[in-house]
């Protein structure tokens, strides 16, 4: 029998390998980025075409390669950064594995310029499916250009399974901005199409923050800084009142590298607790310096995984710290009257020697049915003084109020043949639930989840059929979004035209909303906070539930628009909304499957009343 093992050909290995560390267009930005920073530039751009399907660009002025280190970089283990296995305990660079660029040049057909600033001229090598098609001596400016293009072009399977380009494009827009935030002392710039999305200059951590999210992030950052003898902490948290329903704006790096830790996170969500609802999440960008001998970052391909050898005690300091900042900064409810300037009007200075208390006159003598000149005197020993004379006269009108019949919110009815005949009244409990009386005893609805249900499956109609009536607003609202979330919009905007919005773009990262669904009501409407729900409530059903898009914004925008618990709602609007509710597809339950109505029967009651 022949032997049937055998080694793989490198050009086979090269894509198996590529499955792991180039996953899709965001993961080839990733590494060149991060090589860029390890070459020491200090000028990155980033030129994107057709969400990097078509074409990922970087240029930077880093060190350059000479002719021998620009062949061997696209070589399966070449690397500049490791030299022998105790060098891995020691790793402050963000690459070091040797295995990015043979992956991209395996599945693609890639470009590099590159030129060290003591040479006069540079290389430029041409690369198609890991086989070298050119290379050449070129004129090019000192640092390093590479070009990618047609990614997968020789693995099909894996490009039909990318995503659409505005999603392809959000994760590229995640993997720049973690890198943009790590080295806040480097110029990053970003185009997609020809259109410029991002332009940072260089600066402090905090001004990167602004330049990245927007500059109303500048009254949301909390400084954070701690030193230990494990670790050096230091970063910024977002205020309570700023968080958003999704994980998207949390950032963790070690050593500068970017890296994703539930346990960590854990540590940063307890210390808001009391202050933030379950379904909230806080924004922070926070960096740890360690000892490199003391975690171990290989971990996994993407080098977003580290293990450490105290891990408790680094999640005990991270705790601490930030609920020392929360503390510091007086960002959490203070029940010191000394502090809490809402009391501060409302605290005397005199000395309490000084405070007489109120006194108390009143005339013994008096009598509201004594005749009129004895009304007067009465009136006139009074305190008050009151010039008007009271009469004796139709005193009994007083109490006409009682023989008038009162009109009741709701009426229960004994005769189940009265139920019949006449309108059913309903009763608001505490203006959350409604109370109506049926045969069997009483059903309880609650009014916000009837509401919720009753705008959900209008607003799935109007999808279907993009006929959504739309209400002009007397006032245009301009919306400016961070880039990830413009991008979402982009996508999302002919499905939220169909919901009744009125939208449309205006520059940069910028929308103008002109109307909102009808469905909304005639109420006072914040277009700007509305339409920001919207875009947060639906990356977090995306994130969480998995629903289609068409169900995440329909089921978004019902959350945020229906009518509170709290609201006091007239008999009318009742009626109005339980006719509504019964006509729906399914009325019993909300759009997060929770129960809408609740039946007591009389049975129920007679046991609470130990008949």
């Amino acid at each position: 029998m022949t032997d049937i093992i055998h080694l793989l050909p490198d050009a086979v290995a090269n894509q198996i390998a590529a499955g792991e560390v180039v996953q899709r267009p965001a993961s080839a930005v990733k590494e060149l980025l991060e090589n860029s920073i390890d070459a020491g530039a200090d000028k990155i751009q980033l030129v994107i075409k057709d969400a990097g399907k078509a074409l990922i660009q970087i240029i930077d002025n880093g060190c350059g390669m000479s002719v021998t280190d620009a062949r061997m970089c696209f070589e399966r283990h070449a690397t500049s950064k490791v030299k022998k296995a105790e060098d891995l305990f020691a790793i402050r660079t963000m690459g070091f594995r040797g295995e990015a660029m043979a992956s991209i040049a395996a599945i693609s057909q890639v470009e590099m310029k590159t030129r060290r600033h003591e040479d006069e001229i540079g290389t430029c090598i041409s690369i198609e499916g890991a086989v070298v098609t050119a290379q050449e001596p070129v004129a090019t400016p000192a640092g390093t250009q590479i070009a990618i293009k047609n990614l997968f072009f020789n693995t099909p399977a894996r490009r039909n399974f990318l995503k659409s380009n505005p999603v392809e494009m959000r994760h590229i827009i995640d993997e720049f901005q973690r890198v943009a935030l790590a080295h806040p002392g480097v110029f990053f710039s970003l185009h997609h199409d020809g259109t410029e999305i991002f332009n940072l200059p260089k600066g402090n951590l905090k001004q990167r923050i602004v330049h990245l999210f927007g500059n109303n992030y500048n009254e949301r950052l909390v400084p954070v800084e701690e030193e230990t003898t494990i670790i050096n902490l230091k970063g910024y948290i977002g205020k309570p009142a700023f968080a958003k329903k999704t994980r998207g704006e949390q950032f963790f790096f070690v050593n500068n590298r970017f890296i994703k830790d539930p346990y960590l996170n854990h540590a940063v969500s307890s210390a808001f607790d009391d202050l933030l609802p379950d379904d909230s999440y806080p924004l922070y960008v926070l960096f740890i310096e360690i000892d490199p001998s003391k975690i171990d970052v290989n971990v996994h391909p993407t080098k977003t995984e580290i293990k450490y050898l105290d891990e408790k005690s680094i999640y005990a300091i991270m705790k601490s710290a930030v609920k020392r900042s929360i503390g510091r900064y007086n960002i959490s409810p203070t029940l010191d009257f000394d502090q809490e300037t809402g009391f501060s009007n409302m605290i005397t200075q005199k000395a309490v020697e000084d405070i007489v208390p109120p006194s108390i006159n009143f005339n013994p003598d008096f009598n509201p049915f004594a005749s009129d000149s004895s009304s007067t005197s009465g009136y006139a020993s009074s305190p008050r003084n009151y010039e008007a004379k009271p009469s004796a006269k139709n005193w009994g009108s007083l109490y006409e109020i009682v023989e008038q019949p009162v009109v009741e919110q709701t009426t229960f009815y004994a005769d189940e043949t009265i139920l019949e005949t006449k309108q059913k009244q309903y009763m608001q409990l505490h203006n959350r639930y409604i109370v109506s009386q049926i045969k069997s005893g009483l059903m309880v609805i609650d009014q916000q989840m009837a509401h919720e249900r009753i705008l959900y499956e209008r607003f799935l109609v109007h999808l279907d059929d993009r006929k959504g009536a739309s209400q002009q607003s007397l006032f245009p609202q301009t919306i400016t979004l961070n880039a990830n979330d413009f991008e979402l919009a982009k996508s999302l905007l002919d499905d939220i035209k169909s919901l009744g919005f009125d939208v449309r773009e205006f520059g940069k990262n910028t929308l103008v909303v002109e109307g909102v669904p009808v469905d909304l009501g005639s109420s006072n409407i914040n277009e700007t906070q509305l339409f920001e729900q919207l875009i947060e409530g639906f990356k977090n059903s995306q994130q969480e539930l998995k629903l289609t898009k068409r169900d995440s914004l329909a089921r978004t925008l019902a959350k945020n628009s229906a009518i509170k618990a709290g609201t006091a709602l007239a008999q009318e609007e009742m009626n109005t909304l339980i006719d509504e509710l019964f006509a729906c597809k399914t009325p019993n339950f909300s759009v997060s499957g929770k129960p809408i109505i609740q039946t007591i029967t009389l049975g129920e009651l007679d046991k609470k009343f130990e008949k």
